[in-house]
């Protein structure tokens, strides 16, 4: 559904994507998809009475909710829980290409400070990888998957939807037509190049089986037999918690959005500045951005404990 297309939908839709979204790939629990329902069905009903909608609505339109929300009287930690929700409904949409941009972004509940987004450490992430060469069902295509999700911080439905034309002739750089059509190109590692050139080898005989047998040919890089005709979003979630199982890691740490923050976050630390991750992530507003800037508060912090005189002082003064 694009963009357009999501404005012209009722908002009860919006919520029922959400939450669909949120059992399927976050293995949220009924109590908070049902805690999710009544806040964000709230909030919809406040927008309508005002003619406005889910797609429309501003910074300040979240805002005035909130506010009309204290002015009721309502507990802090409810105001709290429906900014988390209203927040949560808009990642999902600025991921799924409904919106461009995330109105809640900057708003901060109640005596609450903004949610860091969960990340992995890159020795965890090399675990990841190196467990995706040894799955048990499609070592190939896992490995392909986890590689080119790392090398590039593709959404998720970028991932699996990826045409393989864009891969076709060992390129440098990956084409990446994300949300509204907008095009971007990424580049691949030497691993994720690797990855993708044994799993074409692979997913061509099979192609070749197929065709044999009076099957059409397919477009995407991870052909399936569903319904969209590529692997599944749920599938691939799927996927990525066995492999979070097998390296060991808790899979309740571990989703493919969890992997394209650690993408962002590496790259930070690394020295990489905001706008260029930016593009990376096809981030239509620095602001979504900038919420990794925390990798470099925490730099800055070590530098100063590190480097500063008056630390050095007080370490031996300690010692």
């Amino acid at each position: 559904m694009s963009a357009p297309s999501a404005a012209g939908q009722p908002m009860e839709r919006w919520i029922s994507a959400f939450l669909e979204a949120q059992a399927a790939e976050l293995d949220a629990a009924r109590n908070t998809l049902l805690a999710y329902g009544r806040d964000l069905r709230d909030f919809a009903g406040w927008l309508a009475r005002r003619g406005d909608h889910f797609a429309h609505a501003s910074k300040d339109t979240v805002e005035q909710y909130l506010i009309g929300c204290e002015a009721e009287g309502l507990a802090a930690s409810t105001r709290a829980r429906r900014l988390s929700a209203i927040r949560q409904i808009y990642r999902f949409a600025f991921e799924e290409g409904w919106r461009e941009d995330n109105p809640a972004i900057k708003l901060t509940g109640p005596g609450r400070s903004r949610r860091l987004p969960g990340t992995l450490s890159v020795e965890e992430v090399n675990r990841l990888l190196a467990a995706a060469r040894e799955h048990p069902k499609d070592r190939l295509r896992a490995s392909c998957l986890m590689e080119l999700l790392y090398a590039t911080g593709l959404r998720v439905s970028e991932l699996v939807s990826l045409p393989v034309a864009a891969v076709r002739g060992e390129p440098e750089m990956l084409l990446v037509r994300g949300k509204g059509g907008k095009e971007r190109m990424v580049p691949l590692s030497i691993p994720a190049k690797r990855a993708v050139a044994d799993w074409l080898v692979r997913r061509d005989a099979a192609e070749e089986i197929a065709a044999a047998r009076g099957r059409p040919s397919s477009k995407f890089l991870f052909p399936a037999r569903g319904r969209d005709g590529h692997l599944t979003r749920q599938s691939f979630f799927v996927m990525v918690k066995e492999l979070a199982g097998m390296a060991g890691i808790s899979p309740q740490k571990v989703t493919p959005h969890v992997l394209r923050h650690a993408f962002a976050t590496h790259l930070l630390a690394g020295g990489a500045d905001l706008r260029s991750i930016q593009t990376l992530l096809g981030h239509a507003d620095l602001a979504t951005t900038e919420i990794y800037t925390h990798v470099q508060d925490a730099q800055l912090s070590a530098l100063v404990q590190e480097k500063h005189p008056l630390a050095r002082v007080r370490r031996r003064a300690q010692g």
